[in-house]
């Protein structure tokens, strides 16, 4: 399969109002790519397409607001963006919430949302936006799962669950696109700073003191700026690599999880141990490893 080239293309790329999103979006515009961005946070939203705007005059921009964890809502988005940029040749599924609590602290609910976000749309998007994708020579999709779609820490079961997710689509599909030319990576940051625990929710079991205590241990862990993420993830694009880890926060735990897939939470004995692993306090830890918003 021949480099991807990005010059000219139409990228759509979700969570793109901040963090590793709105990285990439200026990083596609400044390789020559027309735009297509997703977010709910209007406002961000507006500021990084401005920003764009103001930088590359040339390129085509679009934003589209939308709520992920709304099906309906992402469905009527899909077909818009089908009928009015017919030739996308890159997708990218980065969107994605957090929510701190062990399986037995957070309601159906609560746990469905994650699922709903990180999961089911980037599912659903890719699933309508495909017919686009092998309609336009040297497509790509990329899905960013998560660091937590390599391990699965105590206190993130939905989190990780959705991950997981990804991360099996994503690997399914790369082996089913193949013939049809189109390249499939699977992004796994580690610690990116990113507005992830900001947006993430809590729990309704989880008390204040695990929320406070986790979120300080998930903060110290986010070191990565998200302009380094979206380089390295572009790096991989360009040589159509099947599975990106970003940072030794990504690549440490994964090499663990491969030799001791059923004992490597004891062996994290960093600030990720420290941080997530542990029931109390982490359990109402949010995810330091994500992306961006839905």
């Amino acid at each position: 399969m021949q480099r991807f080239d990005f010059a000219g293309a139409t990228a759509v790329v979700t969570g793109a109002a901040s963090g590793i999103g709105a990285a990439l979006a200026h990083a596609l515009a400044r390789r020559g790519s027309d735009l297509v961005l997703l977010d709910r946070d209007a406002g961000r939203l507006d500021a990084v397409a401005a920003a764009i705007r103001a930088d590359h005059p040339d390129r085509q921009l679009h934003t589209y607001l939308v709520d992920l964890a709304d099906a309906a809502a992402t469905a009527r988005v899909a077909v818009e963006i089908g009928q009015r940029h017919p030739r996308v040749r890159l997708l990218v599924n980065n969107a994605g919430v957090g929510l701190g609590g062990r399986f037995d602290q957070v309601t159906f609910d609560e746990f469905s949302w994650v699922i709903d976000i990180n999961f089911r749309a980037v599912a659903q998007l890719t699933h309508a936006l495909l017919p686009t994708l092998k309609a336009e020579p040297g497509a790509h999709l990329v899905n960013v799962s998560s660091l937590f779609g390599l391990i699965a820490p105590a206190g993130q079961a939905a989190y990780s669950a959705s991950k997981f997710a990804v991360r099996g689509l994503t690997e399914a599909l790369r082996h089913e696109l193949v013939d049809d030319g189109i390249g499939v990576t699977s992004v796994h940051p580690g610690g990116i700073r990113t507005r992830i625990t900001e947006n993430a929710r809590v729990g309704s079991g989880v008390s204040v003191e695990e929320y406070t205590a986790g979120r300080a241990q998930f903060e110290k862990l986010l070191t990565i700026a998200p302009e380094r993420a979206a380089e390295v993830i572009l790096r991989g694009v360009e040589r159509r690599r099947g599975r990106v880890l970003i940072g030794w926060s990504a690549k440490v735990p994964d090499l663990l999880a491969r030799l001791l897939p059923a004992s490597y939470n004891r062996l994290l004995v960093t600030g990720l141990n420290r941080g997530v692993v542990r029931p109390t306090p982490s359990a109402g830890a949010v995810p330091a490893a994500d992306t961006g918003r839905g």
